[in-house]
């Protein structure tokens, strides 16, 4: 009876010893990886969101770039950190998508961490140059299944992005054929694109916009589930080729170590579901092309085991492990 009674005040004095230090949170800066290099996408969203947690907070929020074997060297650095929520991760779909690519990715998204909150999406756009004669989404299969001795070519910045992933997982579905032509970078795979060298490329909204806008590109589909605020009027690649289980989009969120307290995740969690409402904001992620799609810890939890999952089907179907 009398060490029940202790334990029981233990556990009480623990509680109200820790209650102070985490109701502080945060009392010093918050570091917030960026596993790639500044200026990109992933590294403006993660500064968005950082400055206003900053003036929330009182704090510093530090946007550290690590960049280096394709986002594998922040990440780890992230995972490797203290899990007392100061040292934060801003994911895209490669966080999702290494892990099942190669061996030499040391996490699993699922197992190692946890979501913060989900910002949103980048519809990504399946486009063609002009001169190739499509007009829809089930032009572009019709000819493919056509061309089975000669397939239309896909342009990817690399094998394993998710814009090659995109396109392979369309092949897959529509049971046509693409042979992928990786290049160095998206400007140069752009560029051949324009010329016709090569046949398709899923582009981000806001890279696609200008080529549709000047005719050198001709968009087919949406690869989300909705149609692109910053280009609207095309359609969902899903509901135009009947082809219902295909969804891909560039996305971001915030991530934690899975041993971070849930007091700590559920205040960052609220203070991003505010930011995420601000109309300056809104309006720097339109300008990203970014559709706001908030998701809480556990919708973004969800949604990153989704994503693991699915990638992991296509590259295992595609055959595209790389070691």
């Amino acid at each position: 009876m009398k060490e029940g009674v202790r334990r029981a005040l233990g556990i009480l004095t623990l509680a109200v010893l820790g209650a102070p230090a985490l109701a502080a949170y945060p009392d010093k800066p918050i570091r917030i990886i960026v596993p790639f290099t500044a200026g990109g996408v992933v590294d403006q969203t993660a500064r968005i969101v950082g400055d206003k947690l900053a003036q929330k907070y009182g704090q510093s929020v530090i946007v550290e770039n690590r960049a280096g074997a394709s986002g594998a060297i922040g990440t780890e650095a992230a995972l490797k950190a203290a899990p007392d929520g100061y040292t934060l991760l801003c994911v895209s779909p490669g966080h999702a998508i290494l892990p099942n690519l190669t061996k030499s990715a040391g996490w699993n998204p699922v197992g190692d961490f946890r979501g913060i909150y989900g910002f949103g999406e980048i519809p990504n756009i399946i486009v063609v140059p002009s001169s190739l004669p499509v007009k829809t989404i089930n032009d572009f299969i019709d000819l493919g299944k056509e061309r089975k001795d000669a397939p239309l070519t896909l342009a990817s910045p690399g094998v394993g992005t998710s814009i090659h992933l995109a396109g392979v997982m369309l092949a897959q579905q529509a049971g046509i054929e693409l042979t992928h032509v990786p290049y160095k970078g998206q400007p140069d795979a752009i560029s051949d694109l324009i010329a016709g060298r090569v046949d398709v490329m899923p582009l981000s909204s806001s890279l696609a916009k200008g080529h549709i806008d000047s005719g050198q590109l001709r968009p087919l589909a949406v690869t989300t589930s909705y149609e692109s605020a910053l280009v609207p009027g095309i359609p969902s690649l899903a509901q135009a080729a009947s082809l219902p289980d295909y969804q891909a989009s560039t996305w971001f969120g915030l991530v934690t170590q899975k041993q971070v307290p849930d007091a700590i995740v559920q205040e960052l969690a609220g203070a991003i579901a505010e930011i995420l409402e601000m109309p300056d904001v809104k309006q720097k992620f339109h300008t990203l092309g970014m559709e706001l799609v908030p998701r809480d810890p556990a919708g973004f939890d969800t949604f990153v085991a989704d994503e693991f999952s699915r990638w992991g089907n296509v590259i295992a179907q595609g055959k595209l492990r790389i070691d």
